[in-house]
């Protein structure tokens, strides 16, 4: 399963679902999917996410086992 720290990125940087969908170039949907696990991004999706706050994609987007193990 991938988690994500989307909603947390967000927060620092003051930026509404709206706004990073239309930097990404997806919809807002997409965004709130993504943030409530619903949907795994591609890995140009997820690079693009990390380009927008500056960080690499480990430090937004992480895996982890069925046993909760990363």
């Amino acid at each position: 399963m991938i988690k994500n720290r989307i909603k947390e990125y967000r927060a620092r940087f003051n930026m509404k679902q709206e706004e990073l969908a239309a930097r990404v170039g997806v919809r807002r949907e997409t965004i709130g999917n993504l943030e409530k696990g619903r949907y795994n991004p591609s890995l140009v999706l997820a690079w693009n996410i990390a380009q927008v706050f500056g960080v690499t994609i480990e430090e937004i987007f992480t895996v982890e086992n069925d046993d909760g193990a990363e």
